[in-house]
């Protein structure tokens, strides 16, 4: 889970970077970087923290309102100075960040040899601007051009930005199976992995989909190609998150935050879905294809650490109160044992960020087969989010901490809402059963309040018994 932070504006671009940077650095990771078009490339890059990064640069020529910046866990190559990105061409004229994994590389990289590049890095990253480099050298064209052409030679996943000493007015992004989102300013844009280095600078934000290619230039200007070389119209949107959601709110802790944020999100996940002094629920997205799932005769559940987790609750509450068989997929091993997927399945896809690339490749396969797909997503606007035909967002706001809480109660609230539904539509549960049971769910965000306000002397014990433990059973 690598970050993403670029800059193109009227601004300085340095602190807007660093800051943004800060904002990722809940993804976890090994190492920092930064580049800044400054008369020159000026590229910098440390092991550790984005703080340490700080201090190396405090020293440095940080001016120049063009630059982008990255956080790095290690895929290829240890995690030290020298692996962290940005990545320089082997002309010092191209620098290149990237998440995801080149799977080809190796293969790239044997070429790449042979035509006399060399490498100092152990990364598939390296070799990525090292590519576009030859394809540009090559053909003498352009540099967004350079990175389409690149592109369709590369296997794998990425998302990536890159910058050209020798066409300092602009920015070239790129993605396949990892999220880029480009914020859309006064006078600049800002590129990044996720929303949250965005949101202080604009709502207005484009979503690159797989195999586009987007090009941002100093004088405004933003043009999308695919990979084929089709122009593409670019749909702005506009993103719900506040910047408070990404402050800690006077608690130590993220986490706890979002564990006492709880009886809020909960609620907020029901919020003008549901009426519990009449009884009733609706859900638009289950709404428009309400008459298939009613007559469903599978539904596959996919998803990836907490979602599967999710998904295995749902599993009893969908087979208990709709009688429909349900079966819960691990999303990462699905797509690899050529799975029976028909028409008549219902194929539910959880991710708290609707990016999981795994969850989403295996949603392409169901789809392909026919299924119907739904989604459960946190994220507005997110990939998994508009592969679907269909699906409910949580809305419980960003979850920083690593161990999910929140978004983990959202899923289970809506999936049990979906589970409601279907007992009901499908006739397993009598009008007055769904009545009372939907009041009963109005009832949990009071519970889990009551709970949490009660529960401190519990948790000091429990945590006081577990906290020498050396292994869990």
């Amino acid at each position: 889970m690598c970050g993403i932070v670029a800059y193109i504006g009227t601004q300085k671009a340095y602190p807007i970077i660093i800051k943004g940077l800060q904002r990722l650095e809940y993804r976890g990771y090994d190492s920092a970087g930064i580049a800044l078009q400054n008369g020159t490339l000026s590229v910098y890059k440390k092991k550790g923290k984005v703080a340490d990064l700080i201090s190396y640069t405090r020293q440095k020529n940080i001016s120049g309102s063009i630059g982008m910046g990255h956080t790095r866990w290690a895929t290829h190559g240890k995690p030290d100075d020298t692996n962290a990105h940005p990545h320089v061409s082997g002309n010092n004229r191209l620098v290149l960040i990237h998440n995801g994994i080149i799977e080809n590389y190796a293969v790239l990289k044997s070429t790449l040899l042979k035509l006399g590049h060399s490498f100092y890095s152990e990364t598939d990253t390296e070799v990525l601007v090292h590519l576009v480099e030859e394809v540009q050298q090559r053909e003498n064209i352009p540099l967004e051009e350079a990175v389409r052409q690149a592109l369709t030679q590369v296997q794998g996943a990425y998302a990536i930005v890159v910058m050209d000493r020798q066409d300092p007015h602009k920015l070239v992004a790129a993605r396949k199976s990892s999220p880029l989102v480009i914020g859309v300013g006064k006078d600049e844009f800002l590129v990044a992995s996720d929303a949250t280095p965005i949101v202080e600078h604009t709502k207005n934000v484009v979503y690159l989909n797989d195999e586009e290619v987007a090009t941002v230039t100093l004088d405004g200007q933003m043009v999308i190609k695919t990979l084929r070389n089709e122009v593409m119209t670019p749909t702005i949107h506009q993103i719900e998150l506040e910047i408070e959601q990404l402050e800690k709110g006077g608690y130590d802790y993220f986490m706890l935050k979002e564990i006492f944020e709880q009886p809020v999100t909960i609620a907020e996940c029901m919020r003008g879905r549901m009426n519990a002094d009449e009884g009733w629920m609706r859900l638009g997205g289950m709404a428009e294809h309400l008459k298939r799932m009613i007559n469903a005769q599978r539904m596959i559940i996919l998803g990836c650490g907490t979602s599967w987790h999710a998904g295995m609750i749902a599993e009893y509450l969908f087979e208990d109160l709709a009688r429909l068989p349900v079966e819960v997929e691990y999303a990462s091993e699905f797509r690899y044992r050529n799975p029976v997927v028909r028409a008549e399945d219902v194929v539910l896809a959880i991710s708290q960020s609707g990016e999981t690339a795994d969850t989403f490749a295996a949603l392409e396969l169901a789809k392909e087969r026919g299924a119907l797909t739904y989604g459960i997503v946190n994220v507005v606007g997110s990939s998994i989010s508009r592969l679907t035909h269909s699906g409910s967002y949580i809305h419980v706001g960003p979850e920083i901490g690593v161990a999910s809480t929140k978004a983990f109660t959202g899923q289970v609230t809506m999936l049990t809402m979906m589970a409601l539904i279907l007992g009901y539509e499908r006739g397993f549960l009598t009008k007055s059963q769904y009545q009372k049971l939907v009041q009963e769910l109005a009832n949990i965000p009071g519970k889990v309040e009551s709970l949490l306000e009660n529960c401190h002397e519990q948790v000091k014990y429990i945590a006081g018994e577990f906290k020498d433990a050396t292994n869990a059973l």
